[in-house]
């Protein structure tokens, strides 16, 4: 078959195009940007592609179009294919028929830690000998690709509440009907489709009407919302993790997060020492470790399968270090995903003086849904550069006003990397928090980009 990618290079398309040319598909791909690490690994596969969003890239003998959510109504290669008559799709759909639909899926959803507790899982389970497919929204250090296909029965995906396509506002877990799901935490996000928390709680539950009774639904016990999501009704078993009562719970957890012991109920399943710091992350193993159980693994390997993991890029990614000031970077970008990273990393490095960048990238924090929650977050570090172009809709220096740290407006990235060296010395650390293309502002703090 041959298929033409819309948005191919994106974290969830690059993956299913990797994916696609696997299973033996002609498959070509357009974008903006075709020159990320993304569409590296595309063209390394050998899958072409052409840059821009021109009616004219559209590739008329294709067998079918699959379209990412990035792409919308007025660009002209979607009004070229609305036009011509060819068969479409979107991303989630076209997965849920070709890869997933003989697999038992293994999905991971939630507002926070999605991308860790995937790869958790998947490392868990390659460990076990049982040789998954993934797709995950980044890179799996112990992988080194964001997807692959096996002939594995189990496949172990991302599951993202974010709308599927401009002609199906779905989330994409819809589509991916699992056997076990992993619901993590509920929060508000993605202001652009959902209006409120509680629009955001409906298609989880309709996420967990999904489930199938002979699966399992993998929730935090800790987070009020999930309880009320599965409250309005759930028909499958649920397996809770985290907190004192958990099912899975863990104790003995050390101050950054890089030691624990892992508890089924009130029997000691094995001590964890590993590379990953965070409480955030001690409640992800939790969950990725009762996944992996649901799936047949032997409790014991898969606490032991945590020793080995080596984390996940751009997830307190150490990336270099100039004039003695160390430089990490971390995708974290709402207030709560902020504030567990500044504290994992303070908890890690003690008195040494932190600094942080944070880029409001997101929708939800460019159009300022956040700027009331984002006042307390920042007491874990010793200063912050606030990256504020012209399309931030929000008052950035009264929120430097108002936090609990020194805090610097920087309008862009010379007069950050100017802010920095005013204030920054050697022996510090500074940690840029973004899900946009840091790769930019590394580079403009002078390491080079690996």
């Amino acid at each position: 078959m041959r298929i033409q990618i819309l948005g191919a290079c994106g974290k969830f398309m690059s993956g299913l195009a990797l994916m696609a040319k696997q299973l033996g598909h002609d498959v070509t791909g357009i974008d903006k940007n075709i020159h990320s690490e993304l569409a590296r690994q595309l063209v390394d596969v050998g899958i072409p592609l052409q840059e821009g969003y021109e009616a004219n890239l559209l590739d008329t003998s294709a067998d079918c179009i699959v379209v990412g959510n990035v792409m919308a109504r007025g660009y002209p290669i979607v009004e070229a294919l609305l036009d011509s008559g060819l068969p479409y799709t979107s991303g989630p759909q076209w997965l849920a028929e070709h890869v997933l639909a003989s697999r038992w899926v293994i999905a991971v959803s939630g507002t926070h830690g999605k991308t860790t507790t995937t790869s958790l899982v998947s490392w868990i389970l390659e460990s076990a000998g049982l040789n998954p497919g993934f797709l995950v929204g980044g890179e799996p250090l112990n992988f080194g690709v964001t997807a692959r296909l096996t002939d594995s029965p189990f496949f172990v995906i991302e599951a993202d509440e974010y709308d599927s396509a401009f002609f199906d506002k779905r989330p994409k877990f819809i589509h991916y009907r699992p056997k076990t799901v992993i619901i993590n935490n509920i929060e508000f996000d993605h202001a652009d489709i959902y209006e409120n928390l509680e629009a955001i709680k409906k298609q989880f539950h309709y996420l967990v009407r999904t489930i199938p009774s002979k699966g399992q639904i993998i929730s935090n016990a800790t987070d009020k919302n999930c309880s009320d999501v599965l409250v309005r009704g759930c028909w499958s078993s649920v397996v809770k993790f985290g907190g004192e009562n958990g099912d899975w719970h863990a104790r003995d957890i050390s101050r950054d997060g890089s030691q624990f012991s892992v508890y089924h109920q009130d029997t000691l399943i094995g001590k964890v020492h590993w590379k990953l710091i965070g409480q955030h992350n001690v409640e992800n193993a939790l969950a990725a470790i009762a996944a992996a159980v649901h799936a047949g693994v032997e409790p014991a390997k898969a606490v032991s399968a945590l020793a080995t993991f080596e984390g996940v890029a751009r997830r307190m990614h150490f990336r270099g270090e100039v004039s003695g000031v160390k430089i990490y970077d971390d995708f974290a970008h709402h207030p709560t995903a902020i504030k567990t990273t500044l504290a994992g990393a303070r908890a890690n490095l003690g008195s040494t003086r932190i600094f942080t960048v944070v880029d409001f990238g997101s929708y939800t924090m460019r159009t300022g849904h956040h700027q009331n929650t984002l006042t307390d977050v920042f007491s874990d570090v010793d200063g912050a550069f606030f990256l504020a172009p012209s399309n931030i809709e929000w008052d950035v220096a009264a929120l430097a006003n108002s936090v609990d740290c020194p805090a610097t407006v920087c309008e862009n990235l010379p007069v950050l990397a100017q802010a920095i060296k005013e204030k920054v010395n050697s022996g510090d650390v500074i940690l840029v928090l973004s899900n946009q293309d840091a790769a930019a502002i590394v580079r403009a703090l002078g390491i080079n980009w690996n």
